[in-house]
This record gives C-alpha cells, sequence and structure tokens, in this order.
C-alpha cells in the first residue's frame, strides 16, 4: 500500500475510525506543511480552500477495497489493522498529535485556521468571507496573480502531481489550457482528458483538447537520445505543422481572446516535447505579437 494512504487511514484511526470529508483534507493539508521522509499529498487553492484530488482519489480506492466506506459527508475505516504502527517514528509523533490538537475542532474550526494561516488556499474559496475578516479578506489579492501580459506558455506533467501543476498554472494567471496531445490519455493520475478538464475548471481554467496538432503515440517509440527526438521533430514540422496551419490561428486566436493560454504534453524537458515546436510555429504567424514562455 502507498504510504500517504497509510497516513490518510492512520489520521482515520486516531480520529475514532471517522472524519467529515472536510477535515480529513484540512488534516492532511496540515500534516503536509510538515517535513518528513515521505512525500504524502500536495493541495491546491479549491472551492472550500485547500483540496488534493490525488487524496480523494486514494480515498475512493480505498473504498472500493472495503477498506473505507463512504457516507455523503464523512469517511470512516471499515479494517482493523494498525497503520500509524506503520509510519515511520516521526510520522507517527505528528499523526498522533494531531489526534489531540485538532480532537474537538469542527470543520468550521479546521477551515478558519487553514484559511488563516495559509491565505494562498483560500484564493478561489467560495466562503472565505464568512471565515475571514473584511481586511484579511481584501489581503487575499495579494496571493493572487493578475499577471495580464499576453503571453504563450507550454508547459508538461512529467514528473509532477496534478496539483503541483494545476498550482503552476494558477500562479502564472492562465486562463486556457490547449492539451495538445493526439490522444489525451494517460497512465498517471489526473493527466487523462476527463480529469484534467474537471481539475482545471475546479480551479477557475478553462480545458480545450486540440489533437489535430499532436503526434500519434506509434511515433513517439524508441526515443533514447534527442537526435531520436530531433529526428520526429523534423518529420512533425514537414509533415504536421505544414498542414494544421489553420488550427494554430485558432490557437492565435485564443490567445488573443484569454491573454494567457498554456500548451501542455506530457515531457517535462521542452527539448523533448512537440509542444516548442507548435509554439515556435505559432509564433510565426503574422499577427504574432507576443511572449512565448515554457515553464
Amino acid at each position: 500500500m502507498y504510504y500517504r494512504r497509510k497516513v490518510a487511514l492512520s489520521l482515520l484511526q486516531v480520529f475514532d475510525n471517522e472524519l467529515d470529508k472536510i477535515q480529513i483534507q484540512k488534516l492532511l493539508f496540515l500534516y503536509s506543511r510538515y517535513k518528513t521522509k515521505k512525500k504524502t499529498y500536495d493541495f491546491v487553492p479549491y472551492k472550500f480552500g485547500c483540496f488534493s484530488f490525488q487524496a480523494n482519489a486514494d480515498l475512493n480506492t480505498l473504498r472500493k477495497y472495503g477498506i473505507v466506506s463512504e457516507s455523503s459527508k464523512s469517511w470512516k475505516k471499515l479494517d482493523k489493522t494498525n497503520y500509524l504502527a506503520q509510519l515511520y517514528k516521526e510520522d507517527k509523533k505528528i499523526v498522533s498529535d494531531f489526534g489531540v490538537i485538532y480532537k474537538n475542532k469542527t470543520n468550521d474550526d479546521l477551515i478558519s485556521l487553514t484559511y488563516k494561516r495559509y491565505p494562498y488556499y483560500a484564493i478561489n474559496s467560495t466562503i472565505a468571507d464568512k471565515y475571514l475578516s473584511e481586511n484579511e479578506f481584501d489581503n487575499l489579492n495579494n496571493y493572487r496573480s493578475f499577471e495580464d501580459e499576453i503571453t504563450l506558455f507550454t508547459l508538461g506533467y512529467e514528473g509532477i502531481s496534478l496539483e503541483y501543476y494545476l498550482n503552476k498554472l494558477i500562479k502564472n494567471n492562465i486562463k486556457l489550457l490547449c492539451d495538445v496531445r493526439k490522444n489525451a490519455l494517460s497512465m498517471k493520475y489526473g493527466f487523462s482528458k476527463s480529469q484534467l478538464k474537471n481539475a482545471c475548471e475546479g480551479v477557475g481554467i478553462k480545458y480545450l483538447h486540440i489533437p489535430e496538432v499532436g503526434i500519434t503515440s506509434d511515433k513517439r517509440q524508441e526515443l533514447n537520445s534527442q537526435e531520436d527526438y530531433d529526428r520526429l521533430f523534423r518529420e512533425y514540422v514537414a509533415n504536421n505543422l505544414s498542414q494544421t496551419v489553420q488550427c494554430q490561428k485558432e490557437i492565435l486566436s485564443l490567445l488573443k481572446e484569454h491573454k494567457r493560454i498554456a500548451l501542455t504534453c506530457f515531457e517535462a524537458d521542452k527539448c523533448q516535447c512537440h509542444r516548442t515546436h507548435l509554439a515556435y510555429a505559432i509564433s510565426n504567424l503574422k499577427e504574432f505579437e507576443y511572449e512565448v514562455e515554457h515553464l
């Protein structure tokens, strides 16, 4: 079992095996603020503050295995396994201490605490005004990005969590994510089309899949060196980009409309992804007079 799931189950264990859905999200978030041997979850500023899509997905997986049950408001640990005993000593202490420190904290208490202590995670909250003073609420603008220079961004999701990825978009005030994969499927949690679309829209970012400018998966086999990638991209420029000028013009129109958009694919290294060549082609269109930035 993934260590992060043991942490979530240990939290349920020290709180008499049941926590409200808001409580477990907030407690996992507070746990993630500690420097621990094993990384657990990343979080995004969501509709009700800090939220981890991965933690929610993990709990749903544990439900399928009969380890937890779910009601409309809470998660409940069902099995008798002592997961707390399986944690590292330092992590065991943190979780045990949480059982004392936050024992009588309500949902409202935890929401208020996280909003005040970590205001960035309250910037998209629909209920922030209920938990923050007028001054604190106004100060949330200090944690929002208001950059509006028209910019075409590119980024890949290789090696990072969905939440880390979304925070990159949020902090750069990106308004539209253009998925330029031929097939928007991924073995990595959160990056298949429907998952990514829902996650983006949950934090106020529009999502659009543009498969016409992607590369088929069969052509991406046996790429073992930069020379292999360069050969693939020469073919891509000649056979795809030369035929998809209208798509490129449509992306440019989207850029003018939304001001800050991002082209996304898998590879972390921009030199090993076709999005770089697509961005270059768009930047060479007659009406393009903006910035390109690779995140």
